[in-house]
């Protein structure tokens, strides 16, 4: 009894069970496996598991955290892989325990991409959904932040929100004259220096932010938390995440699923091309779904949509829309808009409304979704997930300062996406890449992955942001399987096909990969 009420005095005295946080459990699991030389400590630590309440950044994150059945913790990492006995960061994890102990296979990590998105939230949302199926069963469901990313800690910190919302008002990436490069550059450079200034450890922080650490922080991850072999569910960027560690720590893993491929051998230029043509194929699939609607913001020919579509959002570059709280809809923020509701079939209404206001000169809808694709919220904070994005960016690829290939990547960007393009002439300016105070730490290259298991990649159809011939080609490195899906969204895997969620799962638990050509629809 001395126990249970030492335990009521540290909840703040509550009588009410309904009314306790979840109790602290400390676990100590590690070490698992090879554990590199020098980490002993970071391969071996306890890991505390308790309420995930203070691990909340948004009121998304607040939103999400609230189940009592999710347990959140923080990881100790190097923040110099090369200089372990230095200076230490954590990285955010959150639980969901296996429903069924007794068949519990092992952890599966999850990280939904971005860079710069929360592998914490998306564990969350994932484990109402999976909770009762054989994955929420087998494994303790894991989702981690990365370096810098949400509740890890420090994040990575450049714009505040002001300077943001000045930022997308001033849109100056449709100036492409000698004066307007100047300016972008200009921006770029501040954007840079920013972030070095705002990140805690600054230069240090940035110059270990990369894929090339996060995989490092993944077996540390690994092993704390018990596992002999990683299982790892990774979309988008994730993909990434999950071929670089396969070719790092090969022998450390069991199964992979990679869904939404990024091209391991595609540098920065040819991979937003590539995207490019993606957004482009969606933005038809969008204008042949619209073309039959009576009220088809873009008209009833899908042939003319790109052509509707740029009369419509062009004269913003000079007369932007007020939507109200002195903000304005502008060109940059309406392309946003239909990017964002490209990656989902579900947003297609929402987009086809959006239209239409615009049509009649409101642009609220339009610039929700915007802010949607920003993660800004109505009080005007942003995540940080797009100060993220381009910091992990600047670490992992090589920078593109010649101007020849700008120019040349944009013209063919525009042809690829030509309801992307904005009619002016275009201005090779410097991204913020090219002033980043610290050299980058990766390059695109075919992973060596000798005597892995076979991964499971799945690619969609109409793939917007990562296109399907992505994940062929990232099967084909990976000698792995590969799973088609024929739709027009941004990954699939756990979001509600019966056939793609069947494959996937089966091969998680079992091992067992689809047969070769296995094509799945909704």
């Amino acid at each position: 009894m001395v126990g249970v009420c030492l335990l009521v005095t540290l909840s703040a005295c509550s009588t009410d069970p309904a009314d306790e946080k979840p109790k602290q459990v400390t676990e100590t699991k590690g070490p698992v496996g090879a554990v590199p030389a020098g980490l002993d400590r970071f391969y071996s630590q306890p890991v505390t598991w308790g309420d995930c309440a203070s691990y909340a950044t948004s009121d998304s994150t607040r939103s999400a955290y609230a189940s009592k059945d999710l347990q959140c913790a923080r990881l100790t990492v190097p923040l110099d892989y090369a200089n372990p006995g230095g200076d230490t960061i954590t990285i955010g994890i959150l639980r969901h325990q296996a429903s069924k102990p007794d068949q519990r296979i092992g952890v599966l990590a999850v990280n939904p991409g971005g860079p710069g998105a929360s592998g914490m939230q998306a564990a969350a949302s994932l484990a109402s959904q999976v909770g009762k199926s054989p994955l929420g069963e087998r494994f303790d469901l894991v989702g981690f932040d990365p370096r810098g990313v949400g509740s890890s800690q420090p994040q990575v910190r450049c714009l505040t929100g002001p300077e943001r919302d000045a930022e997308r008002a001033e849109d100056l990436d449709t100036d492409g004259s000698p004066e307007g490069v100047a300016k972008q550059e200009a921006e770029a450079k501040d954007f840079a220096a920013k972030c070095a200034q705002r990140t805690e450890h600054g230069d240090a922080m940035l110059a270990n932010l990369g894929t090339r650490d996060v995989v490092k922080d993944m077996d540390v991850l690994r092993s704390a938390l018990g596992d002999e072999k990683l299982t790892y569910l990774g979309y988008s960027y994730g993909t990434r995440i999950g071929y670089s560690y396969a070719e790092a720590f090969g022998r450390n893993v069991r199964a992979m699923v990679l869904d939404g491929a990024l091209d391991p051998s595609q540098d920065s230029v040819e991979s937003l091309v590539a995207q490019g043509a993606g957004f482009g194929k969606a933005f038809g699939k969008f204008a042949a779904w619209c073309a039959p609607q009576q009220d088809c913001a873009l008209g009833g020919d899908p042939a003319g949509a790109t052509k509707a579509f740029q009369d419509l959002a062009r004269p913003l570059i000079d007369n932007p829309v007020e939507v109200g709280d002195g903000r304005r809809l502008t060109f940059g923020d309406a392309t946003l808009a239909v990017i964002q509701a490209l990656y989902s079939e579900q947003l297609w209404e929402t987009l086809n409304s959006g239209l239409n206001d615009l049509k009649r000169g409101r642009g609220a809808t339009l610039m929700a979704l915007a802010d949607q694709y920003n993660e800004r919220d109505r009080s005007g904070n942003y995540a940080t997930t797009q100060d993220a994005f381009t910091a992990v960016h600047c670490v992992d690829d090589p920078r593109v300062t010649d101007k020849n290939e700008i120019a040349d990547a944009e013209r063919r960007y525009d042809a690829a996406a030509p309801f992307l393009d904005d009619g002016r002439p275009n201005g090779p300016a410097l991204d913020s890449c090219a002033f980043w105070p610290v050299p980058n730490t990766s390059q695109p290259h075919q992973p060596t992955v000798e005597g892995i298991p076979p991964v499971l990649v799945v690619s969609t159809t109409n793939d917007p942001a990562t296109p399907y011939e992505a994940g062929v080609n990232l099967a084909k490195a990976m000698k792995g399987g590969l799973l088609t899906f024929e739709g027009t969204q941004h990954t699939v895997f756990l979001q509600g096909n019966a056939c793609v969620d069947g494959a996937g799962t089966a091969y998680l638990v079992n091992g067992t990969l689809p047969a070769e050509g296995t094509r799945c629809s909704g």
